[in-house]
């Protein structure tokens, strides 16, 4: 028996992979319209209503795309206190996995690997722009997924066009 840890297996050159190449903010924006009126530490917290979709396009035979397209609006007595909203993307390399597999690999499985991140930008600029940093709560990435496709079964028996490549 021995106390050192057993090398790591290889990945076999048949295995399935999923690998995140890079990552990236592609847009920002922070838009505060009433400011300083709205910054003022004794106004009331403002109703928050945010939006989270995602996209994936291939770039290259292995290699895709997925955004994340964040939205977060506030709102107080109907006035905009701010609006922030962040395009984050990454660029993944998948290999060798079945082509049923690729699009939850994209759709769930990228987001929720690039979803902390956009979560940071999103309460740093809130935090920067003179409120509190909004804090996303966690996302579940395979719901979303799996109502998109419940939505396009939908379409295809004449219910209404159905969403392409988002979740």
């Amino acid at each position: 028996m021995s106390d050192t840890p057993a090398e790591p297996q290889a990945p076999s050159g048949n295995a399935p992979m999923m690998r995140l190449l890079n990552q990236y903010l592609k847009d920002l924006s922070f838009e505060s319209p009433n400011a300083p009126h709205s910054v003022r530490p004794d106004m009331p917290p403002p109703q928050v209503d945010v939006s989270v979709d995602v996209n994936a396009r291939r770039i290259a035979d292995d290699q895709y795309e997925v955004e994340l397209a964040c939205s977060a609006k506030a709102t107080r007595d109907g006035d905009a206190v701010f609006l922030v909203e962040t395009n984050y993307a990454g660029l993944f390399m998948i290999q060798n996995l079945p082509a049923e597999q690729i699009e939850p690999a994209l759709l769930v499985e990228a987001p929720r690997l690039l979803f902390p991140f956009a979560r940071q930008i999103i309460a740093n600029s809130t935090r920067d722009g003179g409120f509190m940093p909004l804090m996303l709560e966690p996302l579940d990435f395979a719901t979303m997924y799996r109502m998109q496709l419940s939505q396009r079964q939908q379409a295809a028996q004449g219910d209404g066009p159905a969403p392409v490549g988002t979740a």
